[in-house]
């Protein structure tokens, strides 16, 4: 804001000059004039940053008519409005109506300097909160454009994910469709298990697409073998988890997402690798994955066995309860029926149609 313009309008010239010399001398910037009349017809008081210094004494209709006819034709126009001290409760209700701004005694010229220097820290106050509202509402539209462009660079990552993991699941044909089944198994569990955030969810499914990514540097010759690995191949096999956790932190890497894949062959009794991690120490994630990645393992065909049905499968997995799985998810898994999980296999490989009794519980998130 500029330095704030003062007019005083006093029909007494030379109490309205002596008033200008005294604010004059306090740094302010003053002009007098002898009436309403005249400051409507002057160019140079225009603007945001002009206080009109009113003298109301006495007050009369004509007055209050010439102070409704300026609020009303320079809304901009701070006016602080001069009463002796017998007029002062009359002109109290005009602060209400809005025909004046502040109010000061026309003997009180301190209180009159006061009241200028309030209409100036108002008016700049007025200003920085618009400026402000101006700065936030651009904000909102920038904010706004980025989330448009994050949900569909977001929506293209996942597309990318799910024909990352699809290529890997190609190479060996007796696996294929393995991520896609293991990550809605392992959303499924997550749910049953009092997990609802969302994002969590996602990072779940994420990870579960994710977790096999280090068998890209597995050569074929091992990762296809149809005989028995060796025992150096299967040193070979067990470095998957800590190389795929090395190539997804360069790209991004969220919490959930790490620990699966980094965990997801730890045993809940702490024989499993690469960590040899016990109970608790496994990240829950991990230990949601691993139960619906062998899930899909024992109901899958496989070079070595023919695939087994869902009964087959819920007995192995409560036989190692609490030494290869978490006792917690396990129980989990025994909540919901058997033909249920196997209609999550099947919605996901196109075999049958959506659920319909589930789908709050199975659909992605």
């Amino acid at each position: 804001m500029g330095q704030a313009k003062v007019l005083i309008i006093d029909e007494n010239i030379k109490r309205g000059k002596k008033l200008a010399q005294f604010l004059g001398s306090l740094g302010l910037e003053v002009k007098t004039l002898g009436s309403v009349a005249e400051f409507s017809f002057d160019p140079a008081v225009q603007g945001d940053s002009a206080i009109a210094i009113i003298n109301l004494n006495p007050i009369t209709e004509e007055n209050i008519n010439g102070l409704r006819r300026l609020k009303k034709n320079y809304p901009w126009l701070s006016v602080i409005g001069l009463t002796g001290s017998n007029e002062a409760e009359r002109a109290v209700s005009w602060l209400s109506r809005g025909i004046v701004d502040q109010l000061a005694s026309a003997d009180h010229w301190g209180s009159i300097f006061s009241a200028v220097q309030n209409e100036i820290a108002r008016k700049q106050l007025a200003e920085e909160n618009a400026s402000n509202l101006g700065h936030l509402r651009k904000l909102r539209l920038e904010q706004s454009k980025y989330r448009r462009r994050a949900a569909e660079l977001e929506e293209i990552y996942n597309a990318t994910l799910e024909n990352l993991m699809t290529a890997l699941d190609l190479r060996d044909v007796e696996t294929f469709g393995h991520s896609l089944t293991v990550a809605k198994y392992s959303q499924a569990l997550a749910r049953l298990i009092g997990i609802k955030e969302s994002g969590t969810l996602d990072n779940i499914r994420m990870g579960a697409l994710l977790h096999d990514i280090g068998k890209i540097a597995i050569p074929d010759a091992i990762l296809k073998k149809p005989s028995r690995l060796s025992a150096s191949e299967w040193e070979k096999i067990k470095l998957h988890p800590v190389l795929g956790y090395g190539l997804i932190r360069e790209i991004k890497m969220v919490k959930e997402v790490g620990n699966i894949i980094l965990y997801h062959h730890e045993r809940y009794d702490g024989t499993g690798y690469p960590k040899g991690l016990k109970r608790e120490a496994i990240p829950l994630e991990a230990r949601v994955f691993s139960l619906a990645d062998a899930l899909d393992a024992i109901t899958s065909h496989r070079p070595y066995r023919k695939e087994r049905d869902f009964k087959t499968a819920k007995k192995g997995i409560q036989e190692n309860r609490g030494t290869q799985f978490d006792p917690q998810v396990v129980d989990a898994f025994c909540s919901v029926r058997l033909e249920d999980w196997e209609r999550i296999r099947y919605e996901t490989t196109k075999i049958l149609p959506n659920m319909e009794n589930f789908s709050s519980l199975f659909s992605r998130s």
